[in-house]
């Protein structure tokens, strides 16, 4: 009799005992969720010397003080607290120079979005871009914008009202409505 009685209060505790498991394992939707869902990562650095080389050749020296590296769907890396970059010939020698309060680089697309106080300079023919909002593409190598943009030579400043496609180097432009002193050849078209 006594054994009938512990093996019932066994069966009853266990009995109670997946009761309160069963009926205590209700998940919220949200946290469930949240477990499935991807997480961006995020990095930080301070003190960034970073260079860009093809073919075993050093092409531009990148410095900032401040990067952040997001790893999302499209990953990307961020410099909010200024930028600046060297680009160099094939001899290593600075052919022009790039500063900006603001910078993200696009590792799929291969370019780089240049805001606040944008300033470019060659050094090769003495040329300065100045706007807000640029883009660099590596590939092309070439910077571009739809924004207002001044370009200082040294005989003259053109005003480019509708933005500019221009060289890496600066050797090259083209402008959309623009302004101020230009050369054009005699017969008018430009070659």
């Amino acid at each position: 009799m006594r054994r009938t009685r512990i093996t019932y209060y066994c069966f009853a505790a266990l009995l109670m005992g997946c009761f309160f498991v069963f009926t205590s394992c209700e998940n919220d939707e949200k946290v469930v969720n949240e477990l499935f869902q991807k997480k961006v990562a995020v990095e930080e650095a301070r003190n960034i010397e970073s260079y860009l080389s093809q073919v075993g050749v050093v092409k531009a020296k990148l410095t900032s003080p401040y990067m952040l590296r997001v790893q999302a769907d499209s990953p990307y890396m961020e410099f909010p607290k200024t930028m600046h970059v060297d680009f160099y010939n094939d001899s290593t020698v600075i052919e022009s120079t790039v500063d900006s309060r603001y910078a993200k680089y696009v590792e799929f697309d291969r370019k780089v979005l240049l805001r606040d106080s944008v300033l470019v300079i060659s050094i090769k023919n003495g040329d300065t871009l100045r706007t807000q909002e640029l883009w660099w593409d590596q590939d092309k190598k070439e910077f571009y914008t739809d924004k207002p943009a001044h370009v200082f030579q040294r005989d003259k400043i053109i005003f480019a009202k509708n933005g500019l496609r221009a060289a890496q180097d600066l050797t090259s432009y083209t402008f959309y409505s623009s302004s101020g002193p230009m050369l054009v050849p005699q017969n008018g078209i430009p070659q």
